[in-house]
C-alpha cells in the first residue's frame, strides 16, 4: 500500500490492511474474553493490552516530540502525554511530565504531586499477589486522594495537569474531551473501566460496553458493523460474532479459523446444525469450496476437507471431479490425492479424462499409458486399434518403448494383450529367433486374439518366414494357416470386393503358392526323416 504508485491499487491494498486489521482486532479479543476468559482483574490488564497493540498508534507522535529541541514545548507533547494516561501506561507519562517540571520549576510542586499520584494507582497483577477485595480498598484509598487534591484546587493553575487528575478520577466528562485522542468507542470502553471499576468481572462487560458506545457516538453517528460484532464479543454471544463476521467479511476464511478454534476450546458443542453438520464443519466446509475455485489453492482445500470428518470426504468427491486438468502435472498433483485417499472411482475419472485428451491431440503412448492406468478396458481396445491402425499405415510402431514394457497390464483386453504379443512377435523376428516368432504368430490366429481385420497382415507377416531356406513351419503348422486363409476368404462379409481388390488377391495369391510351396518342402523333409 505504500509502495505502490497506482492510486488504484493503492485503495486495494489499503482496504486490504483496513480488513486485517479489524480481523485481528476481533480475533483478540475474542482470545480474551472467550478462550483465555480472563477474571476480574487480570481481564482489565489483557484489555489494556488489546487496545495498546490495535487502537492507537502513538510511537510516531512519541518521536516527534521527543525529537524536538524542546519537547515540552512541542504542541504535541500534552496530547502525547494524555494518549500514555488514557492508554495506564503511567511510566511513560511521567517520564514525559519530568521533562514539564523540569523546563517550568514553577509548576515543580504540581508536578511532584501528579507524580506521586500516577505512580500510587493501585493496578491488577497477573499473579495472585492480591486479592480483589485488597484492590478495591487501595483504589478506593488512592481514588479519594486524588479527589481531595482536585477539590482543593492543587492544579487550577494548570488545566492540563487538572485535566490529567480529573481522567485518574474516572470522570466521563473529562474523558470523552479526549475523543479525538481515543478514536473509538473500545478505547473509551477500557479507559473508563481502568479509572472507574478496574476490578470489572466479564459478564459486567455487556452495560459497560453499551453504554460506552452510547455515549462516544452520542447520536451523531450510528454503530458500524465493526462495532456491532465487538460489541457481540462483550456480551460473551460468540455465536452473534461468527453470525456478523460472516455477514461482513468478504470470505470464510475469519469465521471458519475462529470457529475452528472455539469448537478445540469446547465452547460450541451445544450448537449442532438443522441439517447434521456442527457449525465448524459447516463452515470449514465452505472455506474449502471456496479454495476450490483457486487455479493453486485448491490443493490447500484438500487440507481442510480431510478435518471435516462428517462431509468432508463427499465434498472433496465432489470438487476434484470439477478441477480443470489443464496439464499432465496438475493430473498427476490429483491423482496422487485420491491414490492417497483410496478415492478409486475419482482416480479412474481422472485417468479417462486424461486418456481422451491425449488420444485427441494424438498421444497415442499417453493414451494408453492413462487408460491402463484406469483400467479401462473398453478404451485400452480402443487405443490398441487405433496403434494397429498406425502401424498398418505407417509400417512401424510409435511408442516402443511402451509397448515394449507392458508386463501384465497387456492382460487388461484381449486387444492391448495382442498388440503385445505383436510388438514382441517383431522383436523376435528382428533378433532373428525365426522359430520362435512362427510359434507367437500362429497362436495370434488361432487363439483368436488377433481382430479378423488384421488376419490379413498376419499372414502377409509369415510370407519371409516361410520364404527361409530353412524350414520353419511344420505341416501341422502349414494347415493352421491354410486354413486360416481360406477361412479370411471365405468368411470376409467384403467377398465381391476383396475378390475384385488386384492387391489383396495379388497377397492371397502368393500365400497360397507360399503355403503350398512350403508344405511340400515340410513333407520331403519329414517323409526324408522318417524313410531313414
Amino acid at each position: 500500500s505504500v509502495s505502490t504508485q497506482d492510486p488504484a491499487l493503492h485503495g486495494q491494498y489499503s482496504t486490504q490492511v483496513s480488513i486485517l486489521s479489524a480481523m485481528e482486532l476481533i480475533w483478540n479479543l475474542c482470545e480474551i474474553l472467550f478462550v483465555e476468559a480472563a477474571a476480574a482483574g487480570p481481564l482489565l490488564l489483557r484489555l489494556l493490552d488489546w487496545v495498546r497493540l490495535h487502537v492507537c498508534d502513538v510511537d510516531s507522535m512519541v518521536r516527534e516530540v521527543l525529537g524536538s529541541e524542546n519537547p515540552s514545548k512541542h504542541k504535541l507533547f500534552w496530547n502525547v502525554v494524555d494518549i500514555f494516561v488514557l492508554q495506564g501506561r503511567m511510566d511513560e507519562a511521567r517520564h514525559l511530565l519530568s521533562k514539564e517540571a523540569t523546563a517550568n520549576p514553577t509548576s515543580m510542586n504540581m508536578y511532584k504531586i501528579l507524580d506521586d499520584l500516577m505512580k500510587k494507582m493501585p493496578v491488577p497483577t497477573l499473579g495472585n499477589t492480591q486479592t480483589l477485595t485488597e484492590l478495591e480498598l487501595k483504589w478506593q484509598h488512592w481514588h479519594e486522594e486524588c479527589q481531595r487534591y482536585l477539590q482543593d484546587g492543587t492544579f487550577a493553575s494548570n488545566p492540563h495537569m487538572e485535566s490529567i487528575c480529573k481522567i485518574l478520577l474516572g470522570d466521563e466528562d473529562a474523558i470523552l474531551e479526549k475523543k479525538e485522542l481515543m478514536t473509538t468507542w473500545y478505547h473509551f470502553l477500557v479507559t473508563r473501566l481502568l479509572y472507574s471499576h478496574p476490578t470489572v468481572k466479564p459478564m459486567e462487560l455487556r452495560f459497560y460496553a453499551q453504554s460506552s458506545m452510547d455515549l462516544f457516538l452520542g447520536g451523531e453517528s450510528s454503530p458500524e458493523p465493526l462495532d456491532m460484532i465487538l460489541m457481540a464479543a462483550f456480551e460473551f454471544e460468540m455465536h452473534q460474532v461468527i453470525k456478523e463476521c460472516s455477514i461482513v467479511l468478504s470470505n470464510w476464511w475469519f469465521v471458519a479459523h475462529l470457529t475452528d478454534l472455539l469448537d478445540h476450546c469446547k465452547l460450541l458443542q451445544s450448537h449442532n446444525l438443522y441439517f447434521g453438520s456442527n457449525m465448524r464443519e459447516f463452515l470449514l466446509l465452505e472455506y474449502a469450496s471456496g479454495l476450490f475455485s483457486h487455479h493453486s489453492l485448491w490443493q490447500l482445500g484438500v487440507d481442510y476437507f480431510d478435518h471435516c470428518p462428517e462431509y468432508g470426504r463427499v465434498y472433496l468427491e465432489l470438487h476434484i471431479e470439477r478441477i480443470p486438468l489443464s496439464t499432465e502435472q496438475k493430473a498427476l498433483k490429483v491423482l496422487r490425492i485420491c491414490e492417497q485417499r483410496q478415492m478409486h472411482e475419482q482416480v479412474r475419472s481422472v485417468c479417462k479424462i486424461m486418456a481422451m485428451k491425449a488420444l485427441r491431440n494424438n498421444r497415442l503412448g499417453s493414451a494408453l499409458s492413462w487408460s491402463i492406468r484406469a483400467k479401462d478396458a473398453a478404451f485400452a481396445t480402443l487405443i490398441s486399434d487405433r496403434f494397429l491402425k498406425d502401424y498398418c499405415e505407417r509400417g512401424c510402431f510409435s511408442d516402443l518403448d511402451l509397448i515394449d514394457n507392458l508386463g501384465p497390464s497387456m492382460l487388461l483386453s484381449d486387444r492391448l494383450t495382442f498388440l503385445g504379443k505383436y510388438r514382441e512377435f517383431h522383436r523376435l523376428y528382428g533378433e532373428k529367433r525365426f522359430p520362435e516368432a512362427a510359434r507367437l504368430l500362429l497362436t495370434l490366429m488361432t487363439a483368436h486374439i488377433a481382430p479378423c481385420s488384421f488376419w490379413m497382415t498376419l499372414l502377409t507377416d509369415a510370407l519371409p518366414l516361410l520364404e527361409q531356406k530353412e524350414i520353419i513351419f511344420s505341416a501341422e503348422q502349414t494347415y493352421e494357416l491354410m486354413r486360416c486363409l481360406e477361412d479370411l476368404t471365405a468368411g470376409n462379409p467384403d467377398k465381391q470386393k476383396f475378390q475384385e481388390d488386384d492387391v489383396e488377391t495379388t497377397k492371397v495369391e502368393m500365400l497360397r503358392l507360399a503355403l503350398a510351396r512350403n508344405l511340400a518342402r515340410v513333407i520331403v523333409k519329414e517323409g526324408t526323416v522318417e524313410g531313414s
